[in-house]
């Protein structure tokens, strides 16, 4: 008999167990282990963060959809990973620590044959004084609680805009080092909507705070776009719809102190600037969860695991080069940890080997460009292909990997909504190939112009609100789920 556990249940987690579970024999465990009882649909917190949807249709309870499926399921947090057991149990194990109601704070050991850590990221607010909801003056959509907190807060600027008082909007990222722009996209083109929707846009000023370079570029370094027979920069673009939609910007720009009302930051230049605002959504950049790694005797081997950052190293290359020389190689294809064969990383959580985005310092040194997104569509992807090498290690079909999923040959589809409404509900749908840039295959662009294309408009809108229900019935493992592609 073996054990599989997955460290983390969110889409790359999720999906890597479930399918690991439908595909092992019942002699052999899957177990999953992350410190939420419920599951959250991720993309769709921009809505609830504008009140278009409430917290009950963005999550499910795991417990009864890993009980049926045969999952065992532990309601806990991984502390550390040992991959060669220590002085008194010579089998791989974790530590986690219970976050339940019945077990809250207890610790225990967990033996595991195979490991796939899928923890995410660590929502790192503090990397910038004062961000955040908790103990800064900004508001998050990353959480679904961060999300209710976020309506609550847009609803009270709301009342203010329909007694005529002028309110300052910023959205954007809260750090130089950001990644995931689409969230902070989504969310400021939903409150612009909301505003005209509710009849107060006029007394709004909505701004854009990004540490992109340019708009549009997303952390893949923006994309080329084929619609209606034309080839349109990302660029364009979102220029051209924050200029529809009367929202200004400011890019290259690190964010490095919050204050009750005021944003400072520093751009690409070097020159430094202040933002005032009465309600603002600042992304956090992302880290890892903080695991550690120990050796049998107890000697800390964190950094052979994981890189810098916290993310767990994987079949990537990690050498240091200058931007000229990344490759699209570089890229892992397998996801497993070249220290330990049986653990492996999927998600947010593996260490990427590079950004996609160029690079960029301002002449202070400070680092201003987006750290590589690694959103739905492909954690989804790795999970499952990652779960299927297992499977076939497992059930004794090889003794290495058997599936890869490389994010430089994989394609990537992405629908942003621009706006909700049945009948006024705007979204930009956008497919690029693939999504690491290949300019040794694609000179120029670095992707497949044939498979880049997109639009905007009410049919967008409509497949985002279908997918949302789409995922979210997958998700539960109801019949015919399999059959839903990542």
């Amino acid at each position: 008999m073996a054990r599989l556990v997955v460290l983390g249940g969110g889409v790359s987690g999720h999906t890597a167990a479930t399918f690991a579970r439908e595909w092992l024999g019942k002699e052999h465990d899957v177990i999953v282990i992350t410190p939420n009882s419920q599951w959250n649909w991720i993309p769709s917190n921009i809505w609830v963060g504008v009140g278009d949807m409430r917290k009950e249709d963005v999550v499910f309870d795991l417990a009864p959809v890993y009980s049926k499926a045969g999952i065992v399921y532990e309601q806990a947090r991984a502390l550390s990973i040992h991959p060669d057991g220590d002085e008194n149990n010579p089998n791989p194990f974790v530590t986690v620590e219970y976050t339940n109601e019945e077990r809250n704070g207890e610790k225990a050991e967990i033996e595991y044959d195979y490991l796939i850590n899928a923890t995410g990221p660590k929502l790192n607010f503090n990397a910038t004084e004062g961000l955040g909801p908790d103990e800064g003056y900004t508001v998050s959509v990353c959480t679904e609680d961060h999300a209710v907190h976020a309506s609550k807060e847009l609803e009270k600027i709301i009342k203010k805009l329909k007694n005529g008082e002028k309110q300052k909007i910023l959205v954007g990222t809260g750090h130089g080092t950001c990644t995931c722009q689409g969230a902070a996209f989504e969310y400021i083109l939903n409150i612009e909507s909301v505003l005209r929707r509710r009849g107060v846009r006029e007394n709004a000023q909505i701004k854009w705070i990004s540490n992109e370079r340019f708009l549009g570029d997303f952390g893949v370094a923006g994309a080329h776009i084929k619609s209606r027979g034309y080839i349109i920069p990302s660029k364009i673009m979102t220029e051209s719809l924050f200029v529809e939609r009367g929202v200004d910007w400011i890019v290259g720009a690190h964010v490095n102190k919050i204050e009750a009302g005021s944003v400072h930051y520093e751009l690409l230049d070097g020159t430094t600037g202040e933002e005032e605002f009465d309600f603002s959504m600042l992304l956090p950049p992302f880290c890892g969860v903080g695991l550690k790694a120990y050796s049998r005797t107890g000697e800390d081997i964190t950094s052979r695991l994981f890189a810098p950052n916290g993310f767990l190293k994987v079949d990537a290359n990690y050498t240091q080069k200058p931007f000229e020389e990344w490759d699209a190689d570089d890229w892992p294809k397998t996801y497993q940890s070249p220290e330990y064969g049986n653990i492996f990383a999927v998600g947010i959580a593996f260490a990427p080997p590079h950004a996609i985005s160029k690079p960029a310092l301002s002449p202070n040194k400070t680092p201003i460009s987006p750290a590589p997104p690694r959103t739905g569509m492909p954690s989804g992807i790795i999970g499952k292909a990652v779960a299927r090498s297992i499977c076939d290690m497992i059930n004794g079909k090889s003794d290495k990997p058997t599936h890869e999923a490389s994010m430089a040959h994989m394609g990537s589809a992405c629908i942003a909504s621009t706006g909700s409404g049945f009948f006024s509900g705007t979204a930009m749908a956008l497919t690029v190939y693939p999504i690491v840039p290949d300019y040794k295959r694609y000179p120029g662009t670095g992707r497949d112009l044939e498979y880049s294309f997109g639009e905007i408009g009410l049919a967008a809108h409509w497949v985002k609100h279908i997918l949302h229900h789409l995922f979210l019935y997958k998700a539960k493992l109801k019949f015919g789920w399999t059959k839903i592609p990542e």
